[in-house]
């Protein structure tokens, strides 16, 4: 996520009285929906996701995805194009890794790092993708549960758990670092923690080869036997708010 222009505007805007940063609308994607379906409210639930969408899963940082109604209006796109879970009313994409934000009342999510522009978007017109960027969104993880709705105020809490980076690569390298001692981890469980596809899995051995002999012991394919536990991610995600 790029420097700190959209930060310093969102709580500009929180500051100016009368002016609140707001949740213009919320989707969800039930398991076996193709396209995002427009909501009024949505339950979000600490440490796995929204409930009821397909991609709450405890063991990805990729929960839910925020998107801002500037991208919108920049790339003309059409409504849901982005894919978005929560769109804001304010440029978000340069918020830092590690921001929380409150909802409503009570619930927080966790910004984790840049939604990559996948070649779907160029559905919607010519090198959408490639245009876009690094503007698609924001993924997140839920850290408090709550119910939110469409009209909710969002407050930036500030950057208070740790940074993910937006390069793949140097998540994988994270959560080989967060391994706990004398334990090995199958590929698609480190493609999942990482929040990169399985397909990527097929790059990992010249990739952990790179960062050297002991990462490169520690992650192997589900058929390896190894003698050492495998990892499930337990306590990857789980920091304090400071």
């Amino acid at each position: 996520m790029r420097p700190s222009t959209a930060l310093r505007r969102l709580r500009c805007k929180q500051q100016s009285e009368g002016e609140r940063v707001k949740l213009a609308c919320l989707s969800i994607r039930p398991p076996g929906s193709a396209a995002p379906q427009a909501v009024e409210q949505l339950t979000l639930v600490a440490g796995a996701g929204i409930d009821g969408d397909r991609h709450r899963d405890p063991a990805s940082p990729r929960q839910l995805l925020l998107a801002s109604s500037a991208t919108y209006a920049d790339f003309d796109l059409a409504p849901h194009a982005l894919r978005e879970n929560l769109l804001l009313d304010t440029p978000i994409d340069a918020l830092p890794s590690g921001t929380v934000l409150q909802i409503g009342d009570g619930a927080q999510v966790r910004l984790m790092f840049a939604c990559e522009a996948c070649g779907r978007l160029d559905l919607h017109g010519a090198q959408v993708a490639a245009r876009i960027g690094a503007r698609r969104g924001v993924l997140a993880r839920v850290v408090q549960d709550g119910a939110i709705r469409t009209g909710d105020t969002v407050r930036d809490l500030g950057p208070l758990l740790p940074a993910w980076s937006d390069d793949w690569h140097e998540r994988v390298a994270q959560v080989i670092d967060a391994m706990p001692a004398d334990t090995v981890i199958d590929y698609a469980m480190l493609a999942r923690l990482a929040g990169i596809q399985s397909t990527y899995c097929r790059a990992f051995p010249r990739l952990l080869a790179s960062l050297g002999p002991a990462c490169a012991s520690r992650a192997m394919a589900a058929r390896t036997v190894s003698s050492l536990p495998r990892w499930d991610g337990s306590g990857l995600f789980a920091q304090t708010l400071a």
